[in-house]
């Protein structure tokens, strides 16, 4: 049964290796045009994406939350 693995390839070594692997059809390269992300994760993140466009203090800056628990 074929599994799907999603890689981080981190050496050119293993970039070759795979790139061989797929000339013999070992292993294929699937694109997807969302990274692979779900539908419905996409949809709330367009959601939250269109809240914060539409109000300035529905998001606070990183520095204001790091503010916030800064440790004395």
């Amino acid at each position: 049964m074929p599994e799907v693995y999603h890689l981080k390839v981190k050496k050119e070594y293993a970039a070759a290796l795979i790139e061989d692997l797929i000339k013999i059809d070992a292993v294929e390269n699937i694109v997807t045009e969302n990274g692979g992300i779900p539908q419905w994760q996409q949809a709330a993140l367009e959601k939250e994406l269109q809240s914060i466009s539409e109000s300035e203090n529905y998001a606070v800056s990183w520095d204001s939350v790091k503010s916030k628990f800064k440790q004395p």
